[in-house]
């Protein structure tokens, strides 16, 4: 087969899985990136304060 059938192919057979998926509905991805935001902040935050100790630490010790 040439180089062309098989693109052609291919995007035939992605085109077809992406009709197949179930996709989200706007409810639910406002809901999940709230999540995801949040999540991100809190470990933010969290990181930030293990990184002030640590760095309190390494300061005495030296």
């Amino acid at each position: 087969m040439s180089l062309i059938k098989n693109a052609m192919n291919f995007f035939t057979d992605a085109y077809y899985e992406l009709t197949k998926a179930t996709w989200l509905g706007k409810k639910e991805v406002v809901g999940t990136t709230v999540v995801v935001v949040v999540f991100v902040i809190i470990m933010s935050i969290f990181v930030s304060i293990v990184d002030l100790f640590l760095g309190t630490i390494v300061g005495v010790i030296l």
